[in-house]
């Protein structure tokens, strides 16, 4: 080898082994209090045997207000001088870790995916807390992996998204976990505790693993709808609406899941934006739920009081009125850019900063943040083998099994013996589409199976014919998908709605399948040997009236978005190897619903305008489906045990009445009653559950109450509690509830206050009834 030779093979090896050492830079995460730094090791801020808040105001001691001003974003600039790295604070993880947000980091990098659960409407649907927490457990596990890997700026995850689905139309329903609040509280609840790292029943050992951020607080529920747009939107909210469905999911997240942040929405509420709004962001979140943590703001939030609400009258006056309503951390970039002038001005002063960056900064050593080489923290050995681990990829297709929903099955058209699908042919164009399956808000997912895919690998003839080019379903090719139905055994059809049709800025107009898709699935229906088989991909319900009526349609199954490993949970359940017991987190309505505009807030019904009202508490019309439906391949029979309570007493004394809109009633105010009485109005409901076969099978038992009339404003029910056993065919299992009077018994009056009725209640289980009196 010559000269020439052996320089560029030594420079190739130079280069080599920075390309190396610059990899191994890169895979370590940034960390503020280096032991190795003697600049800044003696610091009071990285004296980990102090207190947390004696640390940060000790760092916030040392900051310039440039240098403060520059932290109140939600990219925060690295402080070179004090060891401080650089944070994101925005990253997103509804479902998985997301490549939404500037956090986290997938593309050429050790780790390229994280697992992708199946969309959060479908995982509610198993109304399985345990699910809930361990997909929350799992999703924080992977973002340590993440940043053990040096893949991520920050542990900051702004999810769940724990907003009522109110209106059936609504782009982002998907996200949630429906519109019942008390199904969205425990699922915040469940879902944070596992993200952050606390145990199912809420003890925390040790610092976060990460931090968790409900959202969107409040109202929040339209995005882009016949003119009206989120980001200037005003929800006009009565006091009764505000604290019997909009605010119990936040409460919950902040009280019991201890959730270390809230984010404010878009959205006015009664005329102030949700930043702005200082009752709802210090008075009744932090000081009354006792918020732990920090506000952040939807993303260009605090520019929107300026440009689109003009509530602002400059965007100094916009984040004057953020940071002193309580926001911590701005999403975007308003903050940095005129904070400083707003001080000049006079219209807010440092101590309102100090306050904002003394929560910010608290919540990132309580990650660990500033206490050293994460790397030598308990969760700094998580590996990147965690995300995408065998383990967690079986909890995605166990969520998606235990949520899809058996919405028909005349003659028992499902499940199919493999044995007797000599030919299948698959129809329509979600059957083969990865997109499909995901929702919103994903990330990488480690592997995706299509439906298509998962009936490839159970029956060798499988053939396939798209139907329609896109889910619109402009263009179609009927023709071929009639003789393809017309030419084989069994009929399979892959229909409903995807990210086009309903998505985050985007609502929907109305509640039919897209362009000619039930054109196609009629007639093939009527062109198929057999009954076919209709799976839906949706996150908002549909008017398939058509399909429930259509003899020629034996069986539908609703599979919302359900993630990566959805093929093979559908497939799963068409052929048997899974017995469905999924139940509607949401009122199916019919298509007439659309005459309600989405801008009308208000919950209960009105007779005089023909207001129908919203949800199954209120909804007053005739649904597709009911919230709670769901069939299953056993039959299932309740019974209320003989020992269940049946009077709940009252001391007159210490029970004062309230002032009802109901004269006819005596009611009592929760608020005076208080937590010692309250404490004394505890009973408990046992159920008696029995799977009556052929099949083992998860099965949710939903728990209702109502009164004995819907006067006054009162539900016409209300899910109480909800438990999900596994039962083998022919098995019987007790269920027991532990209910309160004041939490389960009560009902909200028009002026906000909650009261408890003296007289009848009913508890409801499936068509069962137990009553139980209120005596004074």
């Amino acid at each position: 080898m010559g000269t020439r030779g052996l320089i560029f093979s030594g420079a190739l090896l130079l280069l080599l082994l920075l390309a190396r050492t610059v990899l191994v830079i890169s895979a370590t995460p940034p960390f503020a209090c280096d032991p190795a730094n003697p600049s800044t090791r003696n610091l009071g801020f990285c004296q980990t045997t102090l207190p947390i808040d004696k640390r940060v105001s000790d760092l916030i001691s040392r900051l310039t207000l440039e240098e403060k001003i520059q932290q109140l974003d939600d990219q925060a600039p690295e402080i070179p001088r004090l060891g401080v790295p650089k944070y994101n604070w925005w990253s997103e993880a509804l479902h998985g870790l997301s490549n939404w947000g500037h956090g986290m980091h997938f593309s050429g990098r050790t780790i390229p995916g994280a697992t992708s659960f199946p969309q959060v409407i479908l995982t509610a649907a198993s109304f399985n807390p345990d699910l809930w927490y361990r997909i929350g457990q799992a999703i924080g596990v992977e973002a340590r992996a993440l940043y053990n890997a040096g893949q991520a700026d920050g542990l900051t995850l702004w999810s769940p998204n724990v907003n009522i689905f109110r209106d059936p139309r609504w782009g982002r329903g998907q996200e949630t976990p429906g519109e019942d609040p008390a199904t969205a509280s425990k699922y915040a609840v469940a879902f944070v505790r596992g993200l952050q790292g606390d145990s199912p029943t809420g003890e925390r050992s040790g610092q976060l693993t990460t931090s968790s951020c409900c959202k969107h607080f409040t109202a929040y529920d339209l995005d882009r709808w016949n003119g009206s747009v989120r980001y200037s939107f005003n929800a006009k909210v009565t006091a009764q609406d505000m604290e019997d469905t909009f605010q119990p999911p936040f409460k919950s997240c902040v009280q019991d899941g201890r959730a270390s942040c809230i984010m404010c929405s878009y959205n006015e509420v009664n005329g102030v934006p949700t930043c702005a709004d200082y009752n709802l962001l210090t008075k009744q979140a932090k000081k009354e739920w006792g918020l732990d943590g920090y506000i952040a703001t939807d993303c260009s939030a605090v520019d929107f009081m300026y440009g689109a609400t003009h509530y602002a009258k400059t965007l100094e006056e916009a984040v004057s009125y953020a940071l002193k309503a309580g926001v911590d951390i701005n999403c975007g970039k308003v903050m940095h850019q005129n904070v400083g002038s707003a001080i000049k001005k006079g219209n807010i002063s440092e101590s309102d900063i100090d306050r904002a960056l003394f929560n910010a900064f608290s919540l990132r050593m309580k990650l660990g943040l500033f206490n050293g080489d994460p790397q030598k923290l308990p969760s700094g050995n998580i590996p990147p083998s965690q995300a995408c681990s065998i383990e967690h990829k079986n909890l995605a297709l166990e969520v998606a099994q235990e949520g899809i929903v058996l919405l028909k099955n005349t003659g028992n058209t499902l499940p199919l013996a493999k044995s007797n699908v000599t030919s299948l042919g698959v129809i329509g164009p979600n059957a083969d589409a990865p997109p499909s399956l995901m929702g919103n808000y994903n990330g990488p997912p480690c592997e995706v199976i299509t439906p298509l895919k998962a009936l490839q690998s159970s029956v060798n003839n499988t053939r396939f014919e798209a139907g329609c080019n896109i889910i619109a379903c402009n263009v179609t090719k009927i023709p071929e998908a009639v003789q393809l139905a017309s030419s084989v055994d069994y009929v399979i059809m892959f229909m409903g709605l995807d990210q086009d049709q309903e998505r985050e800025g985007l609502d929907r107009t109305d509640l039919l399948l897209p362009g000619m898709q039930q054109t196609l699935i009629s007639k093939v229906a009527k062109a198929a040997k057999k009954p076919i088989i209709l799976v839906l991909l949706s996150g908002g319900p549909l008017d398939i009236t058509f399909a429930k009526g259509d003899p020629k349609i034996g069986a539908i199954l609703w599979a919302g978005y359900p993630g990566e490993a959805g093929g093979s949970a559908i497939s799963s359940i068409i052929f048997g190897e899974h017995n469905p017991g999924g139940k509607l987190p949401i009122t199916w309505y019919p298509q007439e619903f659309t005459k309600v505009p989405m801008t009308d807030m208000r919950m209960r019904p009105d007779p005089a305008t023909g207001y129908p009202g919203r949800s199954y508490r209120f909804y007053t019309g005739k649904p597709i489906y009911q919230f709670g439906y769901g069939l299953s391949y056993s039959s299932h029979s309740y019974e209320f045990e003989a020992e269940a309570a049946t009077s709940i007493y009252l001391n007159n004394s210490s029970s004062p009445q309230a002032t009802s809109n109901d004269p006819s009633t005596l009611s009592y105010d929760i608020a005076s009653l208080g937590f010692n009485t309250c404490g004394e109005l505890k009973f408990s409901a046992t159920v008696g559950v029995k799977n009556h076969g052929p099949m083992a099978g998860n099965h949710p038992v939903l728990l209702f109450s109502r009164w004995p009339s819907t006067e006054h404003g009162r539900p016409i029910k209300q899910l109480v509690g909800f438990q999900s056993v596994h039962l083998e065919a022919g098995e019987s299992t007790k269920v027991e509830f532990s209910l309160s009077a004041c939490e389960h018994l009560s009902r909200v009056m028009d002026d906000g206050r909650r009261v408890l009725d003296k007289g009848s209640h009913f508890l409801i289980v499936g068509d069962e009834e137990h009553e139980i009196n209120v005596i004074s």
